[in-house]
């Protein structure tokens, strides 16, 4: 498996800051894309497991805001992003 072998999202297509939301929850989909496929051929890493799970937890958080205070920000960000839609309680 090579560096260059995943779809990367660019944060170019977010002209706000970098400390944005927006950015955040991109930049974390990319890294949350590599450890995905790093898990294809390392089944049993578990401490890196961890570390998935704690930015899986930490872009759903950022999601839940972005949700509360722009909600076709997040609309427009989870189709662009292509990842799921959070649940509803």
């Amino acid at each position: 498996m090579h560096k260059n072998d995943f779809t990367c999202f660019p944060q170019s297509v977010y002209t706000k800051k970098d400390g944005s939301v927006e950015s955040q929850i991109c930049c974390l989909t990319n890294r949350i894309v590599k450890l995905t496929r790093h898990f294809q051929t390392h089944r049993k890493d578990y401490s890196s497991q961890r570390g998935l799970w704690k930015i899986l937890g930490r872009r759903k958080r950022l999601l839940i805001y972005l949700l509360q205070t722009d909600a076709i920000g997040y609309r427009d960000l989870t189709t662009q992003l292509k990842i799921r839609k959070l649940k509803k309680k």
